[in-house]
């Protein structure tokens, strides 16, 4: 019998077009896609891919393969949504999976208006940067979490749906004993090149802004320390160690011993945005569940209104009803 979650795989590699792609995309290894793909070759007992040293490619049965797995998985989310819908109230679980950041910020909103619904859980779960959108392609996840600094993240084909929930700012942080601490005091960011900075690991969404930022001014001194975690960066900001600059979101964690100041210059925004398979949307706890988050984003945008810098900006974006029950 062929596996709903390998199929999920297939279809990925369609997109994608190549094995790497398919495995970025999915949050999965190259080599734990390869071995997907080859036992469900087993399982539809066809040769699916074309293989080469370098390359793989869609057979004619991958190709065909791909058509009815499409269908299938379409399929199997509307029955699921058809069944949740018959009871007429969110019921069952929901996974939400989120980058740490918007873990930490979102979970205290979400579970405050969720738990009036008795019949629901909520798994939450972090997750890798980039790995969201494939945990929710795979069916390990029902919505994603994922922040997005250049706007590609709204442009997800089907069969997802992206909705946009807050525009986060990137922020200035210096412990409450520097100078920036006072707010008459100019920011000027040629000034702070041999400041201490602190940042995340190379590579990471955030570390690209701060390099962004930093190379309109040509530029800091090698970053002297990375760290894992912007919670973790913002926390040694507090203890004097350096200077970081930051998405406003970091702030929701409520951290001590930090002075926020707006950057000089055109801002550098990140949008954050929920994700979710487009066949589940309308499923009663996928839909309270996206209506919940819309809340919190609005909360967290009014909890940091009173920091004085550029703050979040809460994204008005429709959100599904609930599947209206048969016979309704």
């Amino acid at each position: 019998m062929l596996d709903l979650r390998r199929l999920t795989v297939i279809c990925e590699f369609a997109r994608r077009g190549s094995i790497a792609a398919t495995a970025e995309a999915l949050g999965y290894s190259p080599s734990a896609v390869s071995q997907q793909l080859a036992v469900l070759e087993r399982e539809a007992g066809a040769a699916l891919l074309d293989r080469t040293a370098r390359s793989a490619a869609l057979t004619d049965a991958g190709h065909r393969l791909v058509e009815h797995a499409e269908r299938i998985l379409a399929m199997v989310e509307a029955a699921e949504s058809d069944l949740s819908a018959q009871a007429g109230t969110p019921s069952g679980h929901v996974a939400v999976t989120a980058f740490p950041t918007a873990a930490v910020a979102f979970a205290p909103a979400l579970a405050r208006t969720l738990r009036r619904h008795t019949g629901l859980t909520l798994r939450m779960r972090q997750a890798p940067a980039g790995s969201g959108i494939g945990q929710v392609r795979s069916g390990e996840a029902d919505i994603a979490l994922v922040d997005d600094w250049h706007g590609g993240a709204r442009e997800e084909p089907a069969p997802l749906r992206v909705f946009p929930l807050l525009r986060d700012p990137l922020v200035l942080a210096v412990p409450r004993r520097h100078r920036l601490a006072a707010p008459e005091e100019p920011v000027d960011l040629r000034e702070l090149r041999d400041e201490p900075w602190m940042a995340t690991p190379e590579g990471e969404p955030s570390r690209l802004a701060v390099d962004r930022l930093l190379a309109g001014v040509g530029g800091a001194r090698p970053v002297p320390w990375e760290f894992e975690g912007l919670g973790t960066v913002l926390g040694l900001v507090a203890k004097g160690i350096g200077i970081a600059a930051v998405p406003a979101l970091t702030l929701a964690a409520g951290v001590r011993g930090v002075a926020v100041r707006e950057l000089p210059g055109p801002p550098i925004v990140r949008e954050i945005h929920a994700v979710a398979r487009a066949g589940s949307v309308h499923r009663p706890a996928v839909a309270v569940t996206l209506r919940a988050l819309h809340v919190a984003a609005r909360l967290l945008a009014a909890d940091l209104a009173q920091v004085p810098v550029p703050a979040l900006t809460p994204i008005i974006s429709p959100i599904p009803a609930p599947a209206e029950p048969a016979g309704g």
